[in-house]
This record gives structure tokens, sequence and C-alpha cells, in this order.
């Protein structure tokens, strides 16, 4: 039996032979203001923002109330759960070290899709006069911030 190994193992010795060395604090610190990170609770706002205006519209654009709550409740549907799992991998456990983070990314993603699932189950309970069209357009609209905070995140400062 024989072990199969990489084609190149890395190791310090091979950053070393190519002549990279560790960054400095003023460096990591230079790099990491040249190319901030987007905040999960970024998104969260935006989606909140999002849900909002697509549920005054559909209220509006309708005439009826219960197509306004409908709307707003899709939104809804996205933003908690949403909030959960911003507030989840921002905590001290999901951050401790690699296996952790990614565990915690998946518990959390898990929690949010079930949450989003509970939360269209509950829909006909929790909205008077629900209007499921109108309901799963503030989802759509509000899910598709993710790709609007990308296009208008921080963007990056030239040092």
């Amino acid at each position: 039996m024989s072990i199969i190994r990489p084609a190149h193992d890395w190791d310090a010795q091979d950053a070393d032979a190519q002549g990279s060395e560790p960054l400095s604090a003023a460096q990591a610190q230079a790099l990491r203001e040249q190319s901030p990170s987007l905040s999960p609770w970024w998104v969260v706002a935006g989606q909140l923002a999002v849900a909002t205006v697509v549920a005054l519209l559909t209220w509006v654009w309708s005439g009826r109330a219960g197509a306004g709550w409908s709307a707003a409740y899709g939104g809804l549907v996205v933003v908690i759960p949403a909030a959960l799992f911003a507030r989840g991998l921002m905590s001290r456990f999901s951050s401790t070290n690699p296996v952790t983070a990614s565990f915690g990314f998946f518990v959390w993603d898990f929690v949010k899709i079930s949450v989003s699932v509970v939360m269209l189950f509950l829909a006909p309970r929790m909205v008077t006069d629900l209007d499921w069209l109108a309901l799963l357009i503030g989802l759509v609209v509000t899910m598709k911030v993710y790709w609007l905070a990308l296009l208008v995140s921080p963007k990056r400062r030239i040092v």
C-alpha cells in the first residue's frame, strides 16, 4: 500500500525559498484598510430597507393593506433569518478557529433555512387577508439585496 502525496507539499521552507515573509502588524492593518470586508449587518440593513420600500409600494399600488402586509411579511421571511445568521457568524464561538467557523457556518445556515420555512408555514396565521403573490414578491425582491449589497459595498481605499 502506498501513500499518495500531493504534487507539491507546501511548508515553511517553501515559503522561505520563494522569498515570502509574514506581514508586520502595520502591513496587515494597511491591507485591511485597502480592501475592507463587507459586514453582514450592512446586508441585513439593506434587506430591511428594501423590504420596507417593497411593502409600501405594494400597498400603494394594490390599494389593499393586506397586500402591503403580505409583502412586508415576505421581506421579513428573509430579514429575520438573515439577522440570525449574521449574529451567529459574528459570535466568538464561530470565529475561534477555521473548523468551528466552518461548522458554525453550516449550523447557522441550517437555522436560517429552517426559520424561513417555519415562517412561510405560519404566514396564513400571521397575516390576515394574506396575498401569496405579494408575499412572494416581497420575499424575492428582498432576497436579491445580496447582489445589490455587493455592488454598493464600501469601496476600496487606495493608500
